[in-house]
């Protein structure tokens, strides 16, 4: 079969299993968040917790329940891995405090850069208690600050968008958890293993030392894609074959990251009593989603490159999984990043600069959208002299303000980061590349970070103290400003009154706002890091 038609069909059949699943996915995680009733289950967690499950809150305490549960979050996990020499199944590996603080931000903020290897830096209990529990919180935290921002826009005359620890706990027990563990019986029918045998060394067939790692890796690798998080129990992620056995195994990988992301506009729609709201988003996230996996598809496949790429998978399904990944927050690769054609490896990077908002992660895509929908509806609304509103509620200079601040932090952090990095030695030094490539490589890592992503180009030699560090910053700025902003802004956006349509009113709903809604996205994007591509990825291929 022709290559190019071998991609099309691929991206078909992926296109066609998420359809099949959006309705179904999106009316679950509706009934989740609007079910009067709380489960044994977890009842005992608010009673455990002192948690009323019937009181709401406004959106400055659902703002600091996230921040400090996040935060002990963070201290925890740093204390664990910090720990972990002194504690069971650590397989006598450790962290510097640095590499360690990195790790504990990353995997809180649903970032999961690792700058260390992932079987030689942890052991099974950090994996299993650390880093798996936050895979599933992380996720949980992101997809709670979304129904809450949604419940802002749906309601009227209130000061209250929900309870941060129901909507948590719901979304971890209801959703997380039992897909997970479905997701991870299915991955160890594939082949993935889940054990917690000691390391053993093995002598191949020309007579060398090999080391074979065991550990409990479908477990971790079933929400590691299912919450878009992306850290890898193996340095080589899902390229390792205990990782991701087969094609088939590789396929069902790329709908887990995609699926809920996918889903969540269909809830919007029904929050929002207007399902054409969620489809008028749905279809700006496919445009964006498919649009960029087939530019992926084609230049790898025209470029005709193996370098980096698992013989499993080939050029298609590995720029597949490329594009999956970086328009959400996962971070989790089937090959090498850094070996992507310099158009590929630009396309990945205009994923996450975009916002990662095609579809986005957990909860993080969906919110993302809805600010460039505020964003649109403004500009819109200027352009043709119609009263600038979302379902009813007026964008003001409150709102839109807001909105500013969500988008612009990412892009301040990930320039600021990148132009400080490459001209101080200390960084410096941890690029791999010259020229136009080597840019790349650190414009890559503070996308990746500030963007909550966690892939990387491999060739940059992230651990040390100062990337460590920036890095980290970057994570923290990039996931809790925006969450903040835009709680802020489902607060007001709740206080308010509903209008009526009117002549004057700009639907959000139809295919003319959908379209301008992806040409605001794609500009803004371009104005702001053009330049930086014009002399990274854009310049290599053109040399």
């Amino acid at each position: 079969m022709d290559a190019n038609l071998a991609a099309v069909l691929s991206i078909l059949t992926l296109v066609a299993i998420l359809a099949a699943v959006h309705v179904p996915l999106g009316r679950w995680i509706h009934r989740v968040f609007t079910s009067p009733r709380h489960t044994r289950v977890e009842s005992v967690v608010y009673r455990l917790t002192r948690v009323d499950p019937d009181t709401e809150q406004r959106w400055s305490v659902y703002a600091l329940s996230v921040l400090a549960f996040s935060a002990v979050s963070i201290v925890a996990l740093w204390a664990l891995i910090l720990l972990q020499d002194s504690l069971p199944w650590s397989l006598g590996r450790s962290m510097n405090v640095d590499t360690a603080f990195n790790t504990a931000v990353s995997f809180v903020t649903n970032t999961n850069w690792q700058s260390y290897a992932g079987e030689a830096g942890t052991g099974y209990l950090v994996q299993a208690a650390g880093l798996t529990v936050q895979n599933f919180l992380s996720a949980g935290v992101g997809l709670a600050v979304a129904i809450a921002v949604v419940r802002g826009l749906a309601r009227e005359r209130t000061d209250r968008i929900g309870n941060f620890w129901v909507d948590l706990t719901r979304g971890t027990l209801r959703l997380l958890l039992p897909f997970a563990a479905f997701a991870a019986l299915v991955l160890v029918a594939g082949g993935v293993i889940q054990n917690l045998a000691e390391p053993t060394t093995i002598t191949t067939i020309g007579g060398g030392q090999q080391l074979l790692q065991g550990g409990p890796v479908a477990s971790q690798e079933a929400i590691k894609e299912l919450g878009t998080n992306g850290g890898g129990f193996f340095n080589a992620n899902s390229a390792h074959p205990f990782e991701n056995p087969n094609g088939w195994t590789n396929l069902f990988e790329i709908v887990l990251l995609l699926a809920i992301p996918s889903a969540l506009p269909y809830t919007y729609g029904l929050f929002v009593k207007d399902r054409r709201q969620g489809l008028a988003i749905a279809a700006a996230m496919g445009v964006l989603a498919f649009g960029a996996m087939a530019l992926l598809a084609w230049s790898e496949v025209a470029g005709g490159s193996l370098e980096g790429k698992e013989q499993r998978f080939g050029p298609a399904w590995s720029a597949i999984f490329a594009s999956a990944t970086t328009g959400t927050s996962t971070g989790a690769v089937n090959s090498l990043h850094e070996s992507l054609q310099p158009i590929s490896g630009g396309i990945a990077l205009l994923n996450m600069m975009l916002g990662e908002l095609s579809p986005g992660g957990v909860g993080t895509g969906l919110y993302s959208m809805l600010v460039m929908v505020v964003l649109t509806v403004f500009i819109a609304g200027l352009m043709v002299g119609r009263t600038p509103e979302l379902l009813g509620k007026n964008i003001g200079r409150r709102e839109i303000t807001l909105a500013a601040l969500a988008m612009l932090i990412t892009p301040g952090l990930v320039l600021l980061g990148t132009g400080i990095a490459v001209v101080l030695p200390v960084s410096r030094e941890a690029i791999s590349a010259s020229g136009p490539h080597g840019l790349s490589e650190m414009l890559y890592a503070f996308t990746s970070a500030a963007n909550n992503n966690g892939s990387a180009f491999a060739g940059l030699s992230a651990d040390q103290p100062f990337l460590n560090l920036a890095l980290a910053a970057c994570m923290l700025l990039g996931r809790f400003v925006p969450i903040v902003a835009l709680l802020a802004l489902a607060g007001g956006a709740a206080q308010q009154g509903r209008r009526p349509a009117t002549a004057g009113t700009m639907p959000t709903h139809t295919v003319s706002f959908a379209a301008f809604l992806v040409v605001i996205i794609l500009i803004v994007a371009g104005l702001t890091y053009f330049p930086s591509l014009a002399l990274g990825s854009i310049a290599e291929a053109l040399s």
